[in-house]
């Protein structure tokens, strides 16, 4: 396709466009590239993808694409044995969580039966998840500079060493600074580090006072930085657990790395395939914002676009065009008056054919028609060559020379003011002649002209047609209609006497021009009128049609509604009760789960609060149990209950609390009653049955609880300041309590620090069954001093 074309006709200001709507730049690579092709198989493949995409984000919205990365570099380097960086690594395990992404998003869609996506579910069936490489590189590694305590055994002991070591060595130099003996040797009172040992500023008299390393001095001289002997050692085995902290990290990347150069071929399969499905989705967004339809294609030259708006333009202020050619007419002559819309319409008719041969839709109503054209070419605007001393007749001579060298029979040939520069009598021969050799090999041709002669050229010449863009001149403003078949009149007189221009001096131009033209013209002015009062007949006509055409489907619509009225009221019940039935089943379902979640809940504080009071309810229950048997005795049941039998409720009188009975009453009376956690040995005369009414007030009162846990629950935790295992308590409570609350979204507040709180979040987060996900907090989150957490 001609180049001077795509630039004339604006193409690649949509390329640009298109770029905009890509999630990758490996998708705006491909948009970049793309140019219109003349092949119309392949022409319809790019618009069924198109076509696709739209359909896929109107029926389920964006698909998840943000993450694709050009990882082939990384790939080839892991292949070959290099080690991964970090930030190399991210970048995989985000390109395989797209992947992952991207294929459950359609599984989901392509389950609905109404889906018919063959070309994107093709692609992404192709896709393969690699779901332990994803999960390997996330666990071990935080961001491009941290790794995970996690990401081994053997790195997490290491790194507690660390912790230990530095403490230590701190606490040496901390007694060092404070003790009497070198506390008079130093410069200040702290410690410091130089080339990553510790040290601690020493004025440099006292140098000979104070046994150690001299690792720096500063600018002065005044001080020294002296490493003490007393921390040497402990300092070197800093530095070994360091290096051996080094080498595990790299250990780690090296395992990683491996796993990553196992599957490399795949992965970059994989890349190919997200930035092919990346550059269609973008067609799709591009689509849906200039609100285009798919075009229907042909190989005959035949086009026929309905309510066409040019893309470039602001959709509510562009006045759509219908336009067509190539089956009773393969020339288009359009006339009317200056800035009428005549460039806009040459311009919209071919950016619209480069569009639909590129498989992008096109702003235009359903079932337009476009031809697939081997060539598309484009003489429109002011080419005038100051340098090269060409005047604009000459520069738009030198293009139209170049058109007709290159143009055949499967071309589109937009000219605009074909002729002009030059004297009308010969520019408007000229104009006829070149129309004439174009018409004669069938090449589609669109021209603009303001020259009379060839609307009388059109008018006479079979295969020929007019066109004019609207004028009115009652308002001195065009409409931007294009009207086939109507030649335009130039309005000239009309317009300059509207402006003001005396009417002898408008006679007198009348009385210069052939009284021919004046006819012509006349004539023009009266097909005019007269087509517009058809037309508004016409609108009347086809209004009073729909009319009549909306009540007779009204009547028939009617009369089936009739006729199916039992058939629709007995299919409608069973539907209903079909329905009333399955969601009955779902609530008593939902019902039971919650209960049995909240059963387990329950239970499992119940346990962990008896393991933590177990040793001491050992040593104290039988001295409770005494002081218990005693006070039980001192309230007695005139009307002692009779036949109690195991399983039965009983309510203990001195204390008020209702138990479970264990075993019968023995020959003494005594009863064997599980209250709460304790099992105690009562007389049968300091109980009674229990009433109902305390039964069910238990039972609410454990619904109160629940209820107000609640309405009580935030959806933050801020667990900063706390140790460990005071966090991993709280948090575990809290999560119950959330759960219960039916939270969806929660967010654990640790900060950033040492990462010690984080990563023990995580470690409890990964294995709660309450959790469905985790992730570090985006911007604006709390970045990675948050976890948001989502529950199940």
């Amino acid at each position: 396709m001609n180049d001077k074309t795509l630039k004339v006709l604006e193409y690649y200001k949509i390329i640009d466009k298109l770029k905009e709507k890509t999630e990758s730049s490996l998708g705006r690579e491909i948009a970049k590239d793309l140019k219109p092709s003349t092949d119309i198989e392949e022409i319809e493949h790019m618009q069924r993808e198109t076509d696709e995409a739209l359909s896929l984000l109107i029926k389920r919205g964006s698909p998840p694409l943000y993450g694709i990365k050009d990882i082939r570099t990384e790939a080839k380097r892991a292949e070959i044995g290099g080690v991964l960086s970090p930030g190399s690594l991210l970048k995989i395990s985000d390109s395989l969580r797209v992947s992952r992404s991207l294929k459950n998003h359609i599984k989901e869609t392509s389950e609905d039966k109404d889906s018919n996506y063959p070309i994107i579910e093709g692609l992404v069936s192709e896709l393969k998840p690699f779901r332990n490489i994803e999960e390997n590189i996330n666990n071990a590694i935080i961001s491009e500079e941290e790794i995970s305590d996690n990401a081994s055994p053997q790195l997490k002991t290491i790194r507690r060493q660390i912790i230990a070591k530095n403490d230590a060595i701190r606490d040496k130099l901390n007694s060092i600074i404070n003790s009497s003996k070198y506390k008079k040797y130093l410069q200040d009172g702290i410690v410091t580090m130089r080339e990553g040992r510790y040290v601690v500023p020493v004025k440099q008299e006292n140098k000979s006072n104070f046994p150690g390393l001299v690792h720096d001095q500063s600018s002065s001289g005044a001080t020294l930085f002296i490493e003490p002997m007393a921390v040497v050692e402990l300092n070197n085995e800093l530095k070994e657990l360091e290096i051996k902290e080094q080498k595990e990290i790299e250990r780690i990347l090296s395992e990683l790395t491996a796993l990553v150069a196992e599957e490399s071929e795949s992965i970059i399969e994989n890349q190919k395939i997200l930035e092919k499905i990346d550059f269609i989705f973008a067609k799709g967004k591009l689509a849906l914002d200039m609100d285009g339809t798919k075009p229907i294609l042909n190989s005959e030259g035949y086009i026929d676009i309905k309510k066409a708006r040019h893309p470039l333009l602001q959709v509510k202020k562009v006045v759509p065009i219908d336009l067509y050619i190539g089956k009773d007419f393969n020339t288009l002559v359009v006339t009317g008056p200056n800035t009428g819309g005549k460039t806009v319409t040459l311009k919209t008719v071919g950016l619209l054919t480069l569009m639909s041969q590129a498989g992008l839709h096109i702003p235009a109503d359903y079932n337009s028609r476009v031809a697939v054209f081997d060539h598309v070419f484009a003489d429109i605007g002011d080419e005038q060559s100051i340098e090269q001393s060409l005047s604009t007749f000459s520069a738009h001579m030198t293009n139209i020379v170049e058109i007709l060298e290159n143009i055949d029979e499967n071309s589109l040939a937009l000219f605009d003011e074909l002729g002009a520069g030059t004297d009308p009598t010969e520019g408007a021969a000229l104009a006829m002649s070149i129309l004439d050799y174009l018409h004669g090999i069938n090449a589609r041709t669109i021209a603009t002209t303001h020259y009379s002669e060839l609307k009388v050229y059109a008018l006479t010449k079979e295969g020929i047609e007019n066109a004019s863009v609207e004028f009115d001149v009652e308002t001195l403003s065009p409409t931007y209609r294009l009207l086939i078949g109507v030649p335009g009149k130039s309005n000239a007189f009309e317009i300059s006497k509207r402006l003001g221009l005396n009417d002898y001096i408008i006679d007198h131009a009348r009385e210069l021009i052939s009284k021919e033209n004046i006819q012509f013209e006349d004539v023009l002015q009266a097909i005019e009128k007269d087509r517009r009062i058809v037309e508004e007949n016409k609108i009347e006509t086809e209004k009073l049609r729909e009319e009549i055409e909306n009540l007779k489907q009204e009547l028939t619509r009617e009369k089936e509604k009739t006729f199916n009225a039992r058939e629709d009221i007995i299919k409608k019940a069973k539907e209903e009760a079909r329905s009333i039935i399955r969601k009955a089943k779902e609530e008593s379902d939902s019902i039971v789960d919650e209960l049995r979640d909240i059963s387990i809940e329950i239970e499992k504080e119940k346990n962990k609060k008896i393991q933590e009071a177990q040793d001491k309810l050992k040593e104290n229950l039988n001295e409770v149990e005494r002081d218990l048997s005693d006070n039980l005795m001192k309230v007695k049941n005139n009307k002692p209950p009779k036949n109690l039998k195991e399983g039965e409720t009983v309510e203990i009188l001195s204390l008020g609390q209702c138990g479970t009975v264990l075993s019968q009453a023995d020959d003494d009376g005594n009863v064997n009653v599980q209250v709460g956690i304790m099992k105690v040995n009562v007389h049968i005369s300091t109980l009674k049955r229990a009433e109902e009414e305390k039964l069910i007030k238990s039972q609410v009162s454990t619904k109160n609880i629940i209820k107000n846990k609640s309405q009580n629950v935030k959806n933050e935790l801020d667990l900063r300041g706390e140790t460990l295992d005071e966090a991993l308590l709280d948090l575990d409570k809290y999560l119950d309590d959330a759960y219960l609350a039916r939270l969806k979204e929660v967010f654990i507040i640790h900060g950033k620090g040492t990462g010690v709180l984080r990563e023990g979040i995580t470690g409890l987060l990964k294995s709660h069954k309450h959790v469905k996900s985790y992730r570090l907090g985006k911007y604006g989150e709390g970045g990675s001093g948050v976890t948001v957490v989502e529950l199940k």
